[in-house]
């Protein structure tokens, strides 16, 4: 048996044991408990980092990346920041942030289309209604040009319908940016006609000088006929208004492969690469127009040539610089928009330059036996009749004798613009003797246009005034050209003097 002491020392050992491995496992435990506590900390102070770090990149999109993005939208040249911390792109929260500028985006556009889309429809009905009753005032105007003969009223009423002109095309060129028709349906007319008629429509028209080089009888389908008057009417416009009023804005009309093209030069200031490019993607038309995008005051000019470039198969070029300093503006139409007018049974209007293309000789010399008889008939005729003064006619039956007696009919010299010019034909009375009869002075081709409606205009006054009676009519009708020449002159003047209209157009 063991003796008691034994077992004593034995239990002691073992108990000494038990404590130092509890001991043992307790300083384990704290020491384990010290470590996570370490890492709780480092981990509580990571997520305060990445806590902080996201409130700073949520503040940066909110203040300066979401405003960046809105405006883009409208001035594609704004550069939207990227992220605040570049490693947040190698992140999930990367492409969280930019899914939220592309739905900003996505609802920006979507807002703004349905928006201009109101707008648009609401110009809309508000330029149908200017415009007709824009109409119905040419209307009256013009009925009141053809009543009243006194010059002076006859003054008043020509700039009256001028600046009507000039509101109607406004409200025009609106109503094409929101989406209308050109509101107007011509028949088949010659090129030149429909450059000269958008010339008409603008304040300043006596600065522009039209050089044209295409064949006689050159014309435009009916439909394309209004587009192109308005079409060149814009972009005549911008170069009136941004070159200075002392300088000529130049347009020549010429051939081209594939078509005719009108290029339009200014002596203004130009624009910048910038400018340039916006510009070229106005007139393209191959984006959609919206009218937030066109300034305020909304600068139409150039959008609605884009609108009517897409809807009728023109092309507007302004990429490259005028010679002069300026803007070259190119319209080109093509070939299937074109057609041919015979010059002989539709002469163009009297007001427009004559083709400076020489006819084949042949032709050239049919014309000159035609001018030759329709003169000496003309002569024969006036001579039956005793007349003894200088008679207007119709267009195509005008021929005046230089000191040299030569007949000048549509080649006569051309002025300081270069354009040719018709002259006035004069006779010689009997009290004059062998005295040849001054040259007359050159007129400008809206001098011409005004004599021209002021013939019509005195003609139907003179027959209304005689009544039936051959005789009273043959009577009234040189007396009434007298004073509708007079009236033209006057008239012609005037609109010399109109003041040029400054501002911007584009």
């Amino acid at each position: 048996m063991m003796e008691l002491p034994d077992l004593v020392t034995g239990g002691l050992a073992v108990g000494m044991l038990s404590a130092l491995a509890l001991g043992g496992g307790l300083l384990h435990a704290q020491r384990q408990q010290a470590r996570q506590r370490a890492e709780i900390a480092a981990l509580r102070l990571q997520l305060k980092d990445a806590l902080q770090a996201l409130t700073a990149e949520v503040e940066h999109l909110a203040a300066q990346r979401l405003p960046a993005a809105a405006r883009q939208s409208t001035y594609p040249h704004v550069a939207v920041p990227g992220p605040l911390h570049p490693q947040t792109s190698g992140t999930p929260l990367g492409p969280a942030l930019e899914q939220v500028l592309t739905g900003l985006r996505t609802e920006l556009a979507t807002q703004r289309t349905r928006i201009d889309a109101a707008a648009q429809a609401g110009m809309r009905g508000a330029t149908r209604e200017i415009q007709a009753a824009l109409y119905r005032l040419q209307d009256a105007l013009r009925g009141l040009q053809q009543k009243y003969d006194d010059p002076e009223l006859a003054q008043t009423l020509f700039r009256l319908d001028h600046e009507n002109e000039q509101s109607l095309r406004r409200a025009q060129v609106a109503a094409v940016v929101c989406g209308a028709w050109v509101g107007l349906a011509r028949e088949e007319s010659h090129l030149v006609d429909a450059v000269t008629g958008g010339q008409a429509r603008l304040a300043g028209y006596h600065r522009i000088r039209v050089h044209n080089h295409l064949a006689a009888g050159t014309g435009l389908v009916s439909h394309a006929v209004e587009p192109v008057a308005i079409i060149v009417a814009e972009l005549l416009d911008n170069a009136l208004r941004h070159s200075a009023p002392d300088t000529d804005v130049v347009v020549n009309l010429e051939h081209v492969h594939h078509g005719v093209c009108v290029t339009v030069d200014d002596a203004g200031l130009g624009m910048t690469q910038d400018e340039r490019a916006r510009a070229q993607r106005l007139v393209a038309g191959s984006e959609p127009i919206l009218l937030t995008e066109l300034g305020d005051p909304p600068r139409m000019g150039l959008a609605a040539i884009g609108q009517l470039t897409r809807q009728f198969d023109l092309s507007v070029d302004l990429s490259s610089p005028s010679p002069y300093g300026g803007v070259r503006a190119v319209l080109r139409v093509d070939s299937h928009l074109l057609s041919r007018i015979d010059p002989d049974e539709r002469p163009p209007a009297a007001s427009a330059p004559r083709s400076t293309r020489k006819a084949p000789r042949d032709e050239a010399s049919a014309e000159s036996r035609d001018e030759a008889s329709v003169g000496s008939h003309d002569e024969a005729a006036a001579a039956s009749r005793g007349e003894t003064s200088a008679t207007s006619h119709g267009y195509g039956a005008e021929h005046d004798h230089d000191a040299s007696g030569t007949v000048s009919g549509h080649h006569a010299p051309r002025d300081a613009g270069g354009l040719p010019q018709r002259r006035r034909r004069t006779r010689v009375t009997a009290a004059s003797g062998d005295t040849p009869a001054p040259r007359p002075e050159a007129r400008r081709p809206e001098r011409a246009a005004a004599a021209l409606g002021a013939l019509q205009a005195g003609t139907s006054a003179a027959r209304s005034a005689a009544g039936e009676r051959a005789d009273d009519a043959s009577t009234a009708v040189p007396e009434t050209a007298r004073a509708t020449r007079k009236r033209a002159d006057i008239t012609a003047d005037d609109n010399d003097q109109t003041d040029h209209e400054g501002g911007t157009a584009r």
